[in-house]
């Protein structure tokens, strides 16, 4: 029973011994004249030559130097018509009677205790008296905000001096009401 079964996996190893060796890779078959000048020249160069097709450009030529007189500076004259000058006396005025623009507020704290958001309001006042702040109570929570500013720049600014006095502060989009005193 062991000589069998030893020659069985002998004759069995032989035969895919044999079939991996015949499918390996060996010379090429012999085969027609055309067919062996198409694989010599396409591994070796390109049959055709294409260098007819590419462009020619001329070198580029030299300029010649030109020596050209140095123009007068013009001098600037100030041709503000009166329409221009009604106009932008309008548009000023309108800008003083713009009370309210898009901005940033920090909301400082959000909860339920009147008492912990008053003395969070004490804090920062006390800290930053400059600051502005808004306490809003719309049942049963409060909410506490402070600032009134323009860019997203000095909002983030403030935010982190706020930060220590009160953690969870965070930025909100608000309409803020614009300083006078800057116009």
């Amino acid at each position: 029973m062991k000589h069998l079964l030893r020659n069985v996996l002998l004759l069995s190893t032989l035969f895919s011994l044999g079939a991996c060796a015949s499918s390996g890779p060996g010379k090429p078959a012999a085969s027609s004249a055309p067919d062996t000048a198409r694989r010599t020249t396409s591994s070796s160069a390109p049959a055709e030559d294409l260098s007819r097709y590419r462009p020619v450009f001329a070198a580029p030529k030299v300029p010649m130097v030109v020596h050209v007189a140095p123009a007068r500076p013009v001098a600037p004259t100030n041709h503000v018509n009166a329409q221009i000058e009604q106009r932008l006396r309008d548009q000023s005025y309108t800008n003083k009677n713009v009370k309210y623009a898009q901005g940033f507020r920090i909301l400082a704290y959000v909860g339920l205790e009147k008492d912990q958001a008053m003395s969070i309001r004490r804090t920062i006042i006390s800290r930053y008296p400059e600051e502005t702040d808004y306490l809003a109570y719309k049942q049963p929570i409060f909410r506490l905000w402070i600032g009134d500013y323009t860019t997203r720049l000095e909002a983030e600014q403030a935010l982190q001096r706020i930060r220590s006095l009160a953690p969870k502060a965070q930025l909100e989009s608000a309409q803020v009401v614009l300083n006078k005193t800057s116009f």
